[in-house]
């Protein structure tokens, strides 16, 4: 039996999804989300438009009921290119009708756009730019979001709890999607970072009370070191999970398997492991009342640019005051790290404590550096802040065919999660909010 093998505990399980509430005196509406993909509708705001020139070609595209990462594959089929030559600017969730920018690098090659059909996909127009898109290039997205088995009479809670987050600001949690279905995209993240590799393909072919029904078998059979059954069993849209087998039935040992990891997807994992660290450190923010203020050694962001600034001790008392009146109109806020090698870094107390939360996984600022040098480009880290602005709020409630409904419209920035917005108006089981969806 392969070493790793059977399954141990994870050791690491911070607040993955922390259920503290920042409008905790406001009852939820409860209900669900995504009882159809009518129900959540998102559009990516772009941070800039194709100039019409380049050797990548830009698609505006909407997708129902397909996560990212599919659509991706599709499109490199189809264009018959690498995957990493498809460029996003950020995931969008599977469950729904979402409409976002992709590019694909085709130097002096005329795309056959009419030829590209699927039932859940629509490439709305085309255009040419110099330079691929790249995660971050967008403003952030807009959010036409229904609440089903709920009561119309609950709108009133919804529209006071969206009236206090465009007050407050929302908290910036990643959430439930970043993890994945079965809720181990940390961990995978973490065992990629520390090189124990067969950890990591034990955490993505291993049993999981959370796994689907229809990969039940499938795992099981890995389990048992079954990989050509394993293979034939698992469903056929499980890329990874069915090329990490395709390689161990072959013979090959576990560094050289989880290099069928595709690059955009050990990001993925590698950002989930960050996730999970910000999210632990956000937590504790929000239970300490500390959301909407700055403490020495702390690292301000701003907004507008996306720039940070240290909190220095000796500022002077002006200087203090004009801080409170920048957090108070949602200028600025704290921020949290997401680790990787050109993270910006915290002092004094505040540093102790991010880098108390990331050694308490076992992961240390050295494995950062050490994986940089492999990939600089997934490892460069970045600070994220607390809490995010939400704007052009709307709440209204209604009835069709399949009953009541409250329908919540916002807009966020990029990298937030409207999931977090909902679970602070629904006040339900965060992993609800995201179920079924694996970007």
């Amino acid at each position: 039996m392969p070493a790793g093998l059977p399954f141990p505990v994870p050791d690491f399980d911070p607040h993955i999804i922390p259920t503290r509430h920042l409008t905790a005196d406001i009852p939820g509406t409860g209900g669900v989300l995504k009882q159809r993909d009518e129900d959540f509708i998102v559009e990516e705001l772009p941070a800039y438009h194709p100039s019409g020139e380049g050797e990548h070609l830009y698609l505006w595209v909407q997708k129902r009921h397909m996560s990212t990462m599919h659509v991706v594959r599709l499109l490199a089929d189809h264009f018959k290119v690498r995957r990493d030559a498809v460029g996003i600017a950020g995931l969008k969730d599977k469950i729904g009708i979402t409409t976002q920018m992709l590019s694909i690098h085709l130097p002096g090659k005329d795309a056959p756009f009419g030829a590209f059909e699927h039932d859940n996909i629509q490439i709305l127009w085309t255009d040419r730019h110099a330079n691929k898109l790249r995660r971050g290039h967008l403003l952030g997205n807009r959010f036409i979001i229904r609440i089903r088995s709920t009561t119309a009479a609950k709108v009133v809670f919804a529209k006071k709890a969206l009236t206090a987050l465009a007050r407050l600001g929302v908290p910036n949690r990643i959430g439930s999607q970043r993890f994945g279905m079965v809720a181990n995209n940390h961990l995978r993240g973490r065992a990629l970072l520390l090189k124990d590799f067969q950890g990591a393909i034990n955490t993505l072919l291993g049993p999981s009370p959370n796994s689907p029904e229809n990969q039940h078998d499938a795992r099981r059979l890995f389990a048992e070191c079954n990989f050509d059954a394993a293979l034939a069993a698992f469903p056929h849209g499980c890329h990874t999970e069915r090329r990490l087998l395709s390689m161990l039935a072959r013979g090959a040992p576990a560094d050289q398997a989880v290099r069928a990891i595709e690059r955009l997807e050990f990001g993925f994992y590698i950002t989930a492991f960050q996730s999970a660290v910000f999210n632990t450190l956000l937590d504790d923010r929000i239970a300490s009342g500390r959301l909407a203020a700055l403490e020495d050694g702390d690292l301000a962001f701003k907004h507008d640019s996306g720039a940070v600034f240290p909190i220095a001790p000796d500022m002077p008392a002006e200087d203090r005051s004009a801080l409170a009146d920048r957090l108070k109109s949602l200028e600025i806020s704290p921020s949290g790290p997401m680790w990787g090698r050109d993270m910006t870094r915290a002092s004094g107390p505040i540093a102790d404590a991010e880098r108390a939360a990331l050694e308490a996984t076992g992961v240390t600022e050295a494995v950062f550096a050490a994986m940089s040098r492999r990939d600089a480009e997934t490892m460069v880290g970045q600070r994220r802040p607390m809490r995010v602005p939400l704007t052009f709020p709307d709440v209204e409630a209604g009835i069709d065919e399949r009953g009541d409904y409250i329908k919540c419209v916002f807009e966020l920035p990029r990298g937030a999660f409207a999931t977090t917005a909902m679970q602070e108006i629904m006040k339900t089981d965060p992993a609800a909010l995201a179920e079924d969806s694996d970007d």
